[in-house]
């Protein structure tokens, strides 16, 4: 007799996803391979998400929904349980990104998350987590799809010279992340600027942060260290570090300097060897 499992759909969103995956597969009918013919992928992968073995993808949802007619059910469970997947720690501060109509960040070492690519994420994340690495990578794309909305935030980036000469991955992999900072140029919603090394002492010396503006709630501050993060909407907190970042977008390259920047450290030291 086959030993079956039994889900607790209320432990996690992984665990409800995986649940109303069993329940609507069986109600239609179909075994985990069957389902896993009709939306190309293995029956073990099938079995693995309902069982919480294995992370969802958005694309696997979609599919799913497709296949099992469930009207975006599934589409809709992704992001809660991708966001799951992201530290504990942070999960508060995704919530806020998320609402947030401004964001305004400053980045001493890496490229902001928003704006990472697939590969340059799975470098940094495999550092510390590499047996999560699929789910942290999926967790940090899914936070990006804020900046594909109808009326997305503002995203105002100053980064450090450091994050383009910093080698993450390899040549290609800065290349590709390079590259893709560019592409925001004609986006008028992200603005990218580049504080440079002869600068020289600044405001932001003592590390990354982040400053959040919404519609109706105040403005909160926020800055990590390695297993926590804190947010504040303490008033003089906020006024302090906003005068701190308009004086580090005053001492930053301008938006075209900063992407011709951009564009000669990625040709001339993660170029092609040829």
């Amino acid at each position: 007799m086959v030993n079956i499992q039994q889900l607790d759909p209320s432990a996690s969103p992984l665990d409800y996803y995986g649940s109303e995956l069993r329940r609507q597969r069986e109600a239609h009918g179909l075994t985990q391979h069957q389902l896993g013919e009709i939306i190309f992928c293995t029956g073990s992968l099938v079995g693995q998400i309902e069982t919480t073995r294995k992370v969802p993808t958005r694309e696997f949802s979609e599919r799913v929904d497709a296949a099992l007619g469930t009207d975006g059910l599934f589409s809709r469970l992704i992001g809660l349980v991708l966001r799951s997947q992201l530290p504990t720690w942070f999960q508060p501060y995704a919530a806020m990104e998320s609402r947030a109509t401004y964001i305004s960040t400053f980045q001493a070492q890496v490229v902001y998350g928003l704006l990472q690519t697939r590969r340059y994420a799975r470098a940094l994340l495999a550092v510390d987590h590499p047996e999560k690495a699929d789910e942290m990578v999926a967790a940090r794309l899914e936070r990006q799809r804020i900046l594909e909305r109808s009326e997305p935030p503002a995203l105002w980036v100053v980064m450090s010279e450091a994050a383009l000469l910093q080698e993450v991955g390899d040549r290609e992999v800065m290349r590709e992340q390079l590259a893709h900072l560019l592409t925001f140029r004609a986006n008028p919603w992200v603005q990218i600027q580049v504080l440079p090394f002869a600068a020289g002492e600044h405001t932001g010396m003592m590390g990354s942060f982040n400053l959040l503006r919404f519609e109706d709630d105040p403005d909160l501050f926020y800055v990590e260290s390695y297993d926590q993060g804190h947010m504040t909407a303490n008033p003089p907190v906020i006024k302090e570090r906003s005068v701190g970042y308009a004086r580090l977008q005053a001492t930053a390259l301008s938006p075209e300097d900063s992407a011709a920047l951009i564009t000669r450290v990625m040709e001339e030291r993660h170029g092609d060897p040829s």
